[in-house]
C-alpha cells in the first residue's frame, strides 16, 4: 500500500509534538513504522534514540516485523519497541534499587496481590471469619493508583470510616510489596514515574537517550503513562502519538479519553482514509459516532465502494436469535466466506453460551456433502499461562530468583504434597505478619513460637529449602542450560506424581504433562535469545499472562470467531454479527450517565468498524434478565444509523 498524502505528511513531519489521529482501519501501523524508517534513513536519527510504546506485546512485534522490511535488521533490532510495562520493567530491573527494592523482584497478578490483601485485611479488622466484599475498596486504590496518587491524596467516598480504611489498606499493602520484593502490574508504571520524579540523574540517562518517541493507541494511555510520556520527552520535546479518541474505550480500566482530546501540539494530521470497510458500513459509524460530544470532528470514508446494506433483525428470544446467527453463518460459508473470516461479537459474555449451542447444532454444507455443527473460537477462555500447573512451575522459578516472594512460596510449599498441611502454614503466616519476619526466614527456622510443627512438617520444609537452594545454584552455574535444569528440578520434586495425585482422569493427566511439557519448550525457545536470562524470561511470561492478547494463530484456524466487542478492537473479519443490540446491555444499564453513555457510543462504533463486507445487528423482544424474562427495548444506537443504510424492511421479525 502506498501511503496517501496525509499519511505521507504524518511520515514526515519529524520534529515537535506530533498527533495523528488515525480513525479505525486508516493505516496507522503503515504509518508509525514508516516514520520510524524514514528518521533513520533520511534524517540519519540512531535506531537507539527511538523509543516506540505501543499496549500490547503483538502491536510492538507487528511493527518490528514491518520495520525490518523497510530497513536492515540490524538497524531495526536497536530501536526500542516495546509495551509501557515493558518498558517500565526494564528500566526497573535496572534502577528500582534506588526504591528500596532488589533487581530480582517479582511481578504478582491479581489474585496474587487480592491474596495478600485478605492477609492484610484480617490483621486489621483482627478478623478470622469471612471476610467482608472488598471490592469497592480495591475498586478505589486501584483508581488512585491508575492516577499515580498516594494513599494520603486518595479521593474520599464521604464515608469517613470506610476513606480511613481504604487509605490504611493501601499504605500497607505498599508496605507489603515492598517487603516481599515484589511489584504488581499498575505498579511497574507507578514505580517508574516514581523513580524518575525522585531521582533525576536516572530520568537524565533516558532522556539523552531517546530524542524521538512514538506513542501508539494514545487514546488508551491513563494519568500515571501521561506522565510518564510527559518526562521522558521533556528535553527533546519530539513526541509523535497516534491514536482515535472515537476508539477510547477502557475508561473503566483508568484510561483517560480527555489525554488525547488535550494533547498539546505543535500538528495536528487526520487519517480518514479506511482500507478495510465498505462506505455503507462506515456512514453508519460514522452517523453513530457524531452524537458525541467530546471528540476531535473527522468521518471515515473509503474506496472499497458502497457494499451491501447492513440487515437488523428481530427475534422473538434469545434461542431464535441465536439460530438465526448460526444460520447466517452456514450460508456464508456457502457464499465463500471461511468461517475464520467471521465473527460474532457480543457487549457481555453472557451472551455467548446461546450463540454456542446454535453454532454446534446448525448443519453446513462442505462440499457435497452436509455437516453438523460449526467450528468456533471463544476467546476469553483459560489461556496457556492460567493453567494450575504452568502457575505452578511459574511459581518456583519466581521463589529461585526471589525467596522473599511470599504468595509464590506459599503456592508450591506443598505442592507437590510434602507433609506441611494448611494448620502448620497458617501458624506460620500468622508469626510471620506478627513478628515482621519473611516467611521464607519463618520456613528455615522451621520454628513458630509456642506453636510447633509435626515432624513431617518440618522434614518437608527441609526438603523444600534444599530443592530451591539447589535449584538456585544450578541455575546460576549453567545459564546456557534453562530448559536442562528446569527438567532436572521437575524431576527433582517428582511434579508428575503431584499431578497423578491431583486428577484422576488419565485423559486430563495427559493434558496437564503436555502443558509441563509446553512450559520446557518454551523456556528451550527462550534461550536460544542471546544474553537470555532466566529474570527476563521469568518477567516477561509474568507480563505476557496480564497482557491478554488476541493470538494471531487462532485467527488462521477455520473456526467461527466469539468475542466481546471490548476484545475485537483492533481487529477486523469479512462478516460481523453484533448480537443483543438493546438498551440496558449496549449501553449498558450501568453508564447511562453522560461520560459513561459517549464511551459506551463509542464501543459502539469499534464494533461496528470491525466488519469488512457483511454487517448483521440482532436484538429480541424477550430476554431473561435476574432468571426472569423480561421485554426488551432496542439499542437506541440502533436509531443512529441511517435507515437508506439498511436492508429494505429492515427491523424485520423472524
Amino acid at each position: 500500500m502506498t501511503l496517501n498524502d496525509e499519511q505521507q505528511r504524518a511520515v514526515n513531519t519529524v520534529l515537535g509534538r506530533v498527533l495523528v489521529l488515525a480513525g479505525a482501519g486508516s493505516g496507522k501501523t503503515k504509518v508509525l513504522t514508516t516514520r520510524i524508517a524514514h528518521l533513520i534513513t533520511n534524517h540519519q536519527v540512531s535506531p537507539n534514540a527511538i523509543l516506540g510504546l505501543t499496549f500490547t506485546n503483538k502491536a510492538a512485534q507487528e511493527m518490528r516485523h514491518r520495520i525490518e522490511k523497510l530497513i536492515p535488521s540490524k538497524l531495526a533490532k536497536d530501536i526500542s519497541l516495546s509495551t509501557f510495562h515493558s518498558f517500565c520493567m526494564n528500566v526497573l530491573r535496572e534502577n528500582i534499587h534506588h526504591l528500596g527494592f532488589t533487581t530480582n523482584f517479582s511481578l504478582y497478578d491479581e489474585k496474587d496481590v487480592m491474596r495478600l490483601v485478605k492477609l492484610i485485611v484480617r490483621d486489621l479488622l483482627e478478623h478470622e471469619g469471612e471476610l467482608p466484599s472488598l471490592g469497592s475498596t480495591m475498586h478505589h486504590i486501584t483508581h488512585a493508583r491508575n492516577k499515580g496518587l498516594s494513599p494520603k491524596e486518595m479521593e474520599k467516598t464521604g464515608r469517613e470510616w470506610h476513606d480511613e480504611f481504604t487509605e490504611t489498606l493501601y499504605s500497607r499493602l505498599n508496605e507489603s510489596m515492598r517487603a516481599y520484593n515484589a511489584v504488581d502490574f499498575d505498579h511497574l508504571l507507578s514505580l517508574t514515574v516514581e523513580l524518575f520524579e525522585k531521582f533525576p540523574v536516572v530520568l537524565q540517562q533516558y532522556q539523552d537517550r531517546y530524542q524521538f518517541i512514538m506513542i501508539d493507541e494514545y487514546q488508551d494511555t491513563n494519568p500515571v503513562q501521561f506522565r510518564l510520556a510527559s518526562l521522558l520527552s521533556a528535553k527533546y520535546n519530539n513526541l509523535c502519538v497516534v491514536g482515535d479518541d472515537d476508539q477510547a474505550i477502557y475508561g473503566w480500566r483508568g484510561a483517560e479519553v480527555k489525554n488525547i482530546l488535550n494533547f498539546d501540539r505543535s500538528t495536528v494530521i487526520k487519517l480518514e482514509q479506511n482500507y478495510r470497510s465498505t462506505n455503507t458500513i462506515l456512514k453508519a459509524a460514522n452517523a453513530v459516532i457524531s452524537h458525541n460530544k467530546e471528540r476531535h470532528l473527522k468521518a471515515l470514508w473509503s474506496q472499497r465502494g458502497d457494499g451491501d446494506p447492513i440487515e437488523v433483525f428481530v427475534a422473538p428470544g434469545e434461542k431464535e436469535e441465536a439460530e438465526a446467527v448460526a444460520a447466517r453463518v452456514a450460508k456464508l460459508r456457502t457464499m465463500g466466506v471461511p468461517f475464520n473470516e467471521i465473527a460474532i461479537l457480543y457487549r457481555s459474555n453472557s451472551l455467548s453460551r446461546g450463540m454456542e449451542v446454535a453454532l454446534m447444532k446448525q448443519a453446513w454444507q462442505r462440499g457435497e456433502e452436509w455437516v453438523v455443527g460449526i467450528p468456533f473460537q471463544v476467546y476469553g477462555g483459560t489461556e496457556f499461562y492460567e493453567r494450575r500447573e504452568v502457575k505452578d512451575l511459574l511459581a518456583y522459578l519466581k521463589v529461585i530468583l526471589n525467596p522473599l516472594d511470599h504468595e509464590s512460596l506459599l503456592r508450591i510449599v506443598n505442592h507437590p504434597r510434602r507433609g506441611i498441611g494448611e494448620k502448620a502454614l497458617d501458624a506460620m503466616t500468622s508469626y510471620s505478619r506478627r513478628h515482621n519476619v519473611p516467611i521464607w526466614e519463618v520456613f528455615k527456622k522451621g520454628e513458630v513460637g509456642q506453636c510447633e510443627l509435626g515432624e513431617k512438617a518440618k522434614g518437608g520444609l527441609r526438603n523444600f529449602i534444599t530443592v530451591v537452594e539447589e535449584a538456585k545454584e544450578k541455575f546460576h552455574q549453567q545459564p546456557g542450560e534453562l530448559a536442562a535444569t528446569l527438567r532436572w528440578l521437575i524431576e527433582k520434586i517428582n511434579f508428575k506424581k503431584g499431578i497423578e495425585e491431583d486428577v484422576k482422569s488419565d485423559k486430563m493427566r495427559q493434558f496437564k504433562w503436555e502443558n509441563v511439557e509446553s512450559f520446557i519448550q518454551a523456556l528451550a525457545d527462550y534461550e536460544k535469545k542471546e544474553g537470555a536470562t532466566l529474570k527476563e524470561f521469568v518477567g516477561n511470561m509474568a507480563l505476557d499472562i496480564q497482557l491478554e492478547e488476541w493470538d494471531g494463530d487462532k485467527h488462521m484456524e477455520e473456526k467461527v470467531h466469539l468475542m466481546t466487542f471490548h476484545s475485537a478492537k483492533g481487529l477486523e473479519f469479512e462478516a460481523c454479527f453484533l448480537v443483543g443490540i438493546e438498551d440496558h446491555i449496549i449501553p449498558h444499564e450501568k453508564s447511562l450517565k453522560e461520560s459513561g453513555l459517549e464511551e459506551e457510543r463509542r464501543l459502539m462504533y469499534v464494533a461496528l468498524t470491525r466488519a469488512k463486507k457483511y454487517l448483521t445487528l440482532s436484538m429480541v423482544k424477550e430476554r431473561k434478565r435476574l432468571g426472569k424474562d423480561a421485554s426488551s427495548r432496542p439499542s437506541r444506537f440502533l436509531f443512529e444509523i441511517p435507515k437508506e443504510l439498511l436492508i429494505p424492511k429492515a427491523w424485520h421479525e423472524i
